[in-house]
């Protein structure tokens, strides 16, 4: 059973996101605290968290910046400010979505069941799917990618982004075609969540857009993956 840990301090709204994500047979676990949030990831290894951003002990983005420090668990942020600038934030410190309050809870389990279907689509790869451009090497079986043999901690909507360009180098990609291929994505004009999403990857790289080595940036066209494989 798939399970899912929701760190809210609003209690009234743990309780009725875990009677909803029940019914669609999840297994819920429910806390209020950022020290019982991170006690509960290790004993309890959940495959995917909500994230509330306005808590008093410890905000949602620092929360996040110590979890990515040791771990890639998905996560969906969860904020009574939806405006675009937490957007971004949430996103550029590896959050894999983020969703505005007030929201309807069916659209929360839609983004829940997206994230998991990208993990296991991914876990069902046959072994063996390893690519290697200079000192990058991208094992697409167990979703993990090394830089001159340094693990790379990629959430999974960045490793997908990776995942696409290392199939497709040497071709333009359009925010249109990253937008269609990589899940869990929005974007219109008033949202830069792709081109943030490849500005975390590119620092995860260590890729400077000014000289790239990886990712080279197609003004009015979209981005390039300049690796030659091995």
């Amino acid at each position: 059973m798939i399970k899912i840990l929701i760190l809210d301090d609003d209690k009234d709204l743990g309780e009725l996101l875990q009677d909803y994500l029940k019914g669609f047979g999840f297994e819920v676990v429910v806390c209020h605290h950022p020290k019982e949030a991170f006690a509960i990831i290790e004993s309890e290894k959940p495959d995917l968290m909500t994230l509330d951003v306005m808590m008093p002990e410890q905000d949602g983005f620092s929360f996040l910046k110590e979890l990515r420090q040791k771990s890639a668990l998905p996560v969906i942020m969860l904020t009574a400010r939806g405006d675009l600038t937490d957007r971004v934030v949430g996103l550029e410190i590896g959050a894999d979505d983020y969703l505005p309050k007030p929201f309807e809870p069916r659209e929360l389990v839609a983004r829940i069941q997206s994230i998991l279907r990208r993990a296991s689509s991914e876990a069902e790869r046959p072994k063996g799917g390893v690519v290697k451009f200079a000192e990058l090497s991208v094992d697409l079986s167990k979703h993990e990618a090394h830089l001159s043999g340094t693990l790379l901690e990629l959430t999974s909507t960045e490793f997908e982004l990776l995942k696409l360009f290392v199939n497709n180098p040497g071709k333009v990609l359009s925010r249109d075609e990253i937008l269609n291929q990589v899940s869990g994505i929005e974007w219109d004009s008033f949202n830069r969540s792709i081109d943030v999403l490849v500005s975390r990857l590119r620092q995860k790289l260590n890729d400077e857009p000014k000289h790239p080595r990886f990712l080279k940036t197609i003004w009015g066209s979209g981005y390039l993956f300049l690796g030659i494989e091995e």
